[in-house]
């Protein structure tokens, strides 16, 4: 399987200086290169996991980087298959991709995706500009264009049928966030439906070039999508956005790190210990990292874990991962 336009890796050959990038280990079977499968530009996946994918290319001293795709349906389906050696996904699509009801290959079971890290929650946000008096769901006309993200996207999976649940009527529009957020300063949007980690670029960017509102759901509505989708309550913090100016209320569902099963135990071992070992090397690639902590890995209820990343999760974060959710054991 073929993924859309790509970034060209970042290869690097530097010394590696984690304990797992030490010359001692067991080196057999690792490849030379690497693919992390992220989503589309200007989207966090893109900023995230191409950042994550060079810090690891850096202290193991292979050459990797991030591929731009359709996002997280996407990343199942080219980690299963082994086109990417590692990905980003979501629980919802994660859970969809495993009962065969992944759209890019209805019918395929993508069980050869294994967990590996936790990432941190994707909460869904809508934004309008501020000159178009949408300053709240109940606020948006009926037959809005609304922007939903690239096609088979966690955004465009779950937000349209949040927003029929909310009882909104719109026209469906894809494409990616950078794209999305053009469209909308130019009048072709009137609203975007963001499901990504914040800060998502796209919306920093626009607050940097017109006024927008950052359009929180009411109590009423956030009871009625987690009722009726596989979301946590979530707020996003007043100090994510210069726009906000308090806490929004909104829902979330979880992200995590995945790698192709069959890739050696040593390997994931290694790559697992470089992003988890350093928080603060994380938040520094992106904000969204701050969640990107070792105690959570008991946010991924829907996966098999690699046997490598179990291994570090056991050994580094006292975590107590059955047998029976472990790939080959």
């Amino acid at each position: 399987m073929k993924t859309m336009t790509f970034t060209a890796a970042v290869a690097v050959a530097v010394s590696a200086s984690t304990a797992f990038g030490a010359g001692h280990l067991d080196r057999t079977g690792w490849p030379e290169s690497f693919t992390v499968g992220t989503a589309s530009q200007g989207g966090t996946y893109f900023a995230y996991g191409s950042g994550w994918a060079n810090l690891v290319a850096e202290e193991l001293g292979l050459s990797g980087g991030g591929e731009v795709t359709g996002g997280p349906m996407q990343n199942m389906a080219l980690v299963h298959t082994g086109d990417a050696a590692f990905g980003m996904t979501t629980m919802g699509p994660a859970a969809e991709s495993l009962g065969g009801t992944n759209p890019i290959a209805p019918g395929l079971q993508m069980d050869n995706a294994c967990a590996m890290f936790p990432m941190y929650q994707t909460p869904f946000s809508v934004t309008a500009l501020a000159s178009s008096g949408i300053a709240s769901i109940a606020d948006i006309p009926d037959g809005a264009r609304i922007g939903f993200g690239p096609a088979g996207s966690t955004s465009d999976t779950y937000f349209p049928r949040m927003m029929e649940e909310l009882g909104v009527n719109f026209e469906r529009r894809n494409g990616g966030w950078s794209d999305l957020g053009g469209q909308l300063q130019d009048g072709l949007l009137d609203v975007i439906a963001f499901a990504a980690g914040v800060p998502v670029p796209a919306v920093s960017q626009l607050e940097v070039q017109t006024d927008v509102n950052i359009i929180e759901f009411t109590e009423e509505e956030q009871a009625k999508i987690l009722n009726a989708f596989p979301v946590s309550q979530f707020n996003i913090a007043a100090d994510t956005y210069s726009t906000l100016e308090s806490d929004a209320r909104s829902v979330s569902m979880w992200n995590f790190a995945i790698a192709n099963c069959d890739l050696p135990e040593t390997f994931v071992e290694a790559v697992v210990d470089v992003v988890m070992s350093d928080n603060d090397r994380m938040v520094n690639i992106h904000r969204a990292a701050r969640s990107t902590l070792p105690e959570n890995w008991d946010k991924n209820g829907v996966l098999m874990w690699h046997p490598g990343a179990a291994k570090w999760f056991k050994e580094n974060a006292g975590a107590d991962i059955p047998d029976n959710m472990i790939h080959g054991m």
